[in-house]
């Protein structure tokens, strides 16, 4: 572990050097925290959510799914706010992937990854420690935003019932699980990229392909195609549990560092 520790703290102290870094750890799960809650904000007692508390008044068996007991004001507030369930399922993989796919790259063009490949450190270590270097802060920052989210739902929302909701086995599933695999499939892509491109801008581009699914599925979930519940969730973890296992097998082989530190230029 002192040896990966040592890697995550070499990565750290460079790529944070970087300003599209920071600006994806640091303003982008803000903007995406702060979305919903404006939204929650302005629309409180606007004229579309009193609508819409009236349309679940009227029908609630068609929102039980969603809502569980909450009626009126509280559902319609809790419906606009699930959402926004695939924001922080964006978050734990957009920052890894942007912080891994700088990590070999950038070190190619500095000229700084041959003496590290050459040392007595192995490729499970190596590949070990600039994964946590982008899983740890997008975890952090994931589940701090989480907390602000909550925070400002039980401030901002009808009633405490709303703010009760974010704590189902859906969103903790979700943020916790679902997050930290999003994370890992991330990193995993990214390095797999790095290896094989000389130009961080490149595999930051590549990389970054990874979160269109997730974009199709908030674009699918706004235009009302499909509703995001416990039931995905739960597939949706086990479907990336599987897939982790095999990017990081992939990721292990196609990092060869016998190539890179004799073939490349």
């Amino acid at each position: 572990m002192d040896k990966i520790w040592t890697i995550i703290r070499k990565e750290w102290s460079e790529v944070f050097k970087n300003r599209f870094v920071l600006f994806a750890v640091a303003f982008m799960p803000l903007l995406f925290t702060v979305i919903p809650l404006v939204i929650l904000h302005t629309m409180g007692g606007s004229a579309d959510m009193n609508e819409l508390a009236n349309d679940m008044d009227a029908i609630p068996n068609e929102y039980a799914p969603i809502c569980g007991d909450l009626t009126g004001q509280d559902c319609a507030q809790y419906f606009i706010l699930s959402q926004f369930l695939i924001l922080f399922l964006m978050m734990p993989i957009i920052i890894p992937v942007t912080i891994a796919s700088y990590s070999i790259v950038g070190e190619k063009t500095t000229r700084t990854l041959e003496p590290v490949l050459a040392t007595p450190i192995t490729t499970i270590e190596l590949l070990m420690g600039k994964a946590f270097a982008g899983v740890i802060p997008a975890m952090g920052v994931t589940w701090l935003s989480y907390g602000v989210f909550i925070i400002g739902t039980n401030i901002l929302a009808s009633g405490p019932k709303v703010t009760q909701q974010l704590f189902t086995p859906m969103w903790l599933l979700a943020i916790f699980v679902v997050g930290l695999l999003l994370s890992i499939a991330g990193v995993s892509l990214a390095v797999m990229i790095s290896s094989r491109v000389n130009d961080p801008r490149v595999a930051e581009q590549l990389s970054s392909l990874v979160v269109l699914p997730l974009i199709g599925i908030f674009m699918a979930q706004s235009f009302g195609l499909i509703q995001v519940n416990q039931t995905v969730i739960i597939w949706f973890a086990l479907g990336l549990a599987i897939l982790d296992a095999l990017l990081l097998f992939f990721a292990t082989q196609l990092f060869q560092r016998e190539t890179i530190l004799t073939r490349w230029k």
